[in-house]
């Protein structure tokens, strides 16, 4: 198993690619901390790891709260005694799904920047600390987007994915003397996942069936992106497969930003 005697964090733990992530990360042979605002999603997770025969415990963090992230790696050391990968992961989309620059608040500024970039700066500031003080090194993902690349999606959000990138480029840099390692994922149109909803778009059936159809029609390999194909992009980032891998954003993305 790729990931066996390892311990991990996944944020967003409760649904889509968080929930994928930590489902796969545990198949794999890691025990996992399985991390989200909404802590009964994260406790869901943690049920179907263990019914698969997997080690998980759920811990509440809102990601924007640096004190919640702090708790959240020493929760995972008092369980499992250290953290070998961290993956910084949740994040929200544009709160109203297709608004334009202006159409934005200072609050909905304020949200996306303190959860998207705040949180994956908290996530990596303190895994890096734990990293350091246990010595070892440590694996770092964080979650950005194809929108950080190019200019798809709302104008915010998509600077908030770009931060992410060049955040973990820096950290990959930085951690390198200390074996540390940081990749990004960069996933193009999930509209299986609560990313429409959270957009203040409906998820009755015939709308998330016209949105699967509009995103693949989107992507060079005309298929939506799935929290699946991004989990298995995250089990080898963090695996030792990877292990001369670092400063990398693996577009998820079906072809997109190739063309």
């Amino acid at each position: 198993m790729l990931l066996e005697e390892k311990n991990a964090i996944v944020t967003g733990a409760g649904s889509g690619v968080g929930a994928a992530s930590a489902l796969r990360f545990a198949a794999e042979g890691a025990r996992v901390v399985c991390a989200d605002i909404q802590v009964e999603q994260a406790k869901e997770t943690v049920r179907r790891i263990e019914a698969a025969g997997g080690t998980a415990v759920a811990v509440a963090c809102d990601v924007a709260r640096e004190e919640d992230i702090a708790a959240m790696i020493a929760s995972a050391v008092d369980h499992f005694g250290s953290v070998d990968i961290v993956f910084n992961n949740a994040g929200i989309p544009t709160p109203r799904l297709g608004a334009s620059l202006e159409e934005h608040t200072a609050e909905d500024f304020s949200r996306l920047v303190a959860v998207n970039l705040g949180g994956v700066f908290f996530g990596c500031k303190h895994a890096v600390i734990q990293f350091k003080r246990q010595g070892g090194g440590g694996v770092i993902l964080n979650t950005g987007s194809v929108a950080g690349l190019v200019a798809w999606g709302g104008a915010v959000y998509a600077a908030t994915k770009g931060a992410v990138h060049q955040l973990t480029r820096s950290v990959a840099i930085e951690g390198a003397p200390f074996g540390i390692r940081a990749n990004a994922l960069g996933p193009a149109g999930m509209p299986l996942t609560k990313f429409m909803s959270a957009g203040g778009l409906g998820e009755d059936p015939e709308t998330v069936e016209r949105m699967v159809r509009a995103t693949a029609a989107n992507h060079p390999l005309q298929r939506p992106i799935a929290a699946e194909d991004c989990a298995e992009a995250a089990v080898f980032l963090v695996s030792d497969r990877a292990a001369n891998i670092t400063g990398v954003l693996l577009p998820v993305d079906g072809g997109y930003v190739a063309r």
